[in-house]
């Protein structure tokens, strides 16, 4: 592998599930150059547990101060302070499966983004999660699960057969390549390129005015959703609303639409805005 790999985590005051999912990075087959935790103003909880994995993890913590939801400037700002030529993007609710950044990074390459998958749990079964369930893989075995009280649909299959069946169904599957804030990657220099991550979107939906603007840039999402696995921790969303949901459209629409490539409201302009 001749390019370095970085990770970029968002989170804010949930240092519980961080720990979880910073548990499944120990687990790699193929450790990350770096992981940056984009957090949008948690309070010292996450200082702390952050530092009590630093002889562990190569993190790098980039912080501001909690003033709503901005969870694409925090993403920005974390961005600015990555070196990494490939960057994963997921959540602090979401644990890698061991072989997570090794496919992503497999499947990297230019002109394209890769579209992961995931799997929600309950809110007992994410709660119920010991350092033991992620280091012997439990959390991603089937069976362990349905023990645990996991209802069997048809998502149950990014969780069930080996490298091959996970490819078939990535080839078969009817969901949609966008890019999914808890689970895709790309390349630095692309995103760079695209201005970042649009820091007008509020709740729901996002990233994908962000991935319409790759695609608009000739970039090609490639669909991975049963290949590059987390499992979702349960969480509520108390930023989701009909608003936030409706002018998020509205700003992906327009993006469609208009093929814009780059963003007047990312990256440039919030360095602009802090000089």
């Amino acid at each position: 592998m001749n390019f370095s790999i970085g990770v970029i985590i968002s989170t804010y005051n949930k240092p519980a599930w961080l720990e979880k999912t910073l548990w499944g990075y120990l687990n790699q087959t193929v450790r990350p150059d770096e992981i940056i935790i984009a957090d949008d103003g948690s309070t010292d909880d996450t200082r702390r547990l952050i530092q009590s994995f630093a002889d562990r993890l190569p993190l790098r913590h980039v912080w501001h101060e909690d003033r709503g939801f901005r969870k694409s400037r925090i993403l920005n700002k974390a961005v600015i302070a990555s070196t990494a030529d490939y960057l994963i993007f997921t959540d602090q609710d979401c644990i890698p499966r061991p072989d997570f950044v090794e496919v992503h990074c497999r499947n990297a390459r230019p002109g394209r983004y890769v579209s992961g998958g995931y799997f929600r749990l309950s809110s007992q079964i994410s709660e119920a999660i010991t350092k033991d369930d992620v280091d012997q893989c439990r959390v991603f075995d089937y069976k362990w699960l349905r023990h645990n009280g996991l209802p069997f649909t048809l998502k149950c299959t990014k969780l069930i057969g080996g490298r091959r069946l996970s490819a078939l169904f990535d080839a078969i599957t009817t969901a949609h390549d966008t890019w999914n804030g808890c689970n895709s990657s790309g390349w630095r220099a692309d995103i760079i390129a695209a201005n970042g991550f649009d820091e007008r979107m509020r709740y729901g939906g996002q990233d994908r005015e962000f991935g319409i603007r790759l695609v608009n840039n000739g970039i090609r999402p490639v669909q991975r959703r049963h290949s590059a696995v987390v499992v979702h921790l349960y969480h509520d969303r108390p930023y989701k609303t009909k608003e936030s949901i409706d002018f998020n459209r509205g700003m992906i629409a327009q993006s469609k639409r208009t093929g814009v490539v780059a963003t007047p409201f990312g990256i440039k302009e919030h360095n602009q805005s802090e000089q």
